[in-house]
């Protein structure tokens, strides 16, 4: 994201396990890549806990007075709102019942049932609108001037992993980045757009979906590179993406660490080992992440001047959360064992308390959201102070 400156049942294994995709999938250990798509796993949109790799662009809390125009700005490369809507790919989440909590009760493609946690963000720094996704019709003209989301669920710090799901990988969304500059310049002129950039909170979320999209269940990947030498390859991208970032005037950068991986619905089903707890292993391959993170951060900022790079922990309250809450696999046991909870029996949506965690096997709820991004608040304020 890209803030402007002064702009926030317990069942039987048969019972449970009575589909086929179950049968085939769910107590398996390693679940090889090729078969995960065809069995249109994927289908379920593995954009962990909302947080994978994106661009997205918001309304800032304060303006650049400039020729009697006032611009409010903000861009994100953190959480998918609709431009996988505009791919052929499967990953995609246009339709119900996803977005039933949102404005007008309708899908938007984001994947939940209301609002995002950056859009709980957005709200609470002052944001008055939500920017469009930037492959969407509405992001033309001075709409742009409120933001725009380059955002795409299933993409990564790798590459590859956006390749693999046909959706947009870093490297596309900083020249997508590119291309929204320069029609920045047109709206506004070159020196008016070097403002909002520079004077703008870039925020970052990424990774998720390399682990548990693409390592966990390629071979190509897990029987070729230990946890910490995967870490070490996708930070090695997120160093070359900021240095980007900074080469294109962003100045202020806050990027998320990982969730607690391995207690995601979909995760322990598949590896949980039929057990309903979260799967450590996972979880500290995620720590071990977060921690790289932190000190190649650190080097970053002590090497580009002017930088502030900021690193949001989001894993230790998304693990208090699940962790106070031992019904945390909300849309229940069916969830938990069925990675297609939500599109197999969408009347749990509908019954879903407001307190409950997940939305689907991979995503939080509303309710959920809204409590992550009070976390986040403080830290997204010390970006713009």
């Amino acid at each position: 994201m890209f803030l402007r400156e002064n702009q926030k049942i317990h069942k039987t294994k048969d019972e449970r396990c009575n589909t086929a995709y179950c049968r085939s999938y769910a107590h398996m250990k390693r679940v090889d890549l090729a078969t995960l798509i065809k069995a249109d796993l994927i289908k379920v949109s593995y954009k962990t806990f909302q947080l994978t790799t994106e661009l997205q662009q918001d309304t800032p809390l304060n303006f650049l007075e400039t020729n009697a125009i006032s611009f409010k700005q903000n861009i994100h490369f953190v959480v998918d709102v609709g431009n996988n809507n505009n791919l052929e790919t499967i990953v995609k989440a246009n339709f119900q019942p996803y977005g039933r909590d949102f404005i007008k009760h309708k899908p938007t493609g984001r994947f939940c049932n209301g609002k995002l946690a950056s859009d709980y963000t957005a709200e609470n720094l002052g944001f008055t609108s939500y920017p469009p996704a930037y492959l969407s019709k509405q992001a033309r003209g001075k709409n742009l001037l409120i933001g725009a989301n380059f955002a795409s669920g299933s993409s990564g710090y790798y590459d590859s992993t956006a390749e693999i799901y046909n959706t947009i990988s870093l490297s596309k969304q900083v020249e997508l980045y590119k291309d929204y500059q320069k029609k920045l310049v047109t709206l506004v002129g070159k020196s008016n757009a070097s403002s909002i950039v520079n004077g703008s909170v870039h925020f970052v979320s990424a990774g998720s979906s390399d682990f548990v999209q693409n390592y966990y269940i390629n071979p190509l990947l897990y029987e070729k590179y230990s946890t910490d030498q995967f870490s070490d390859i996708l930070l090695q991208s997120y160093t070359k993406f900021v240095q980007e970032l900074y080469t294109l005037g962003a100045r202020k950068i806050g990027v998320t660490t990982l969730p607690p991986l391995g207690c995601v619905p979909a995760v322990i089903t598949i590896f949980g080992e039929d057990s309903n707890e979260c799967v450590e292993k996972i979880n500290k391959a995620a720590v071990s992440f977060n921690n790289k993170l932190n000190s190649t951060s650190q080097k970053l900022q002590a090497k580009l001047s002017g930088l502030n790079l900021a690193v949001l922990d989001i894993y230790q309250p998304l693990l208090d959360l699940v962790s106070l809450k031992q019904e945390r696999h909300v849309v229940g046991q069916d969830c938990l064992r069925h990675l297609y909870c939500a599109m197999q029996n969408p009347l749990v949506h509908v019954k879903m308390p407001q307190n409950m965690f997940f939305w689907d096997g991979f995503h939080p709820s509303e309710a959920a959201n809204k409590i992550l991004s009070d976390d986040l608040l403080a830290a997204g304020i010390s970006l713009i102070s």
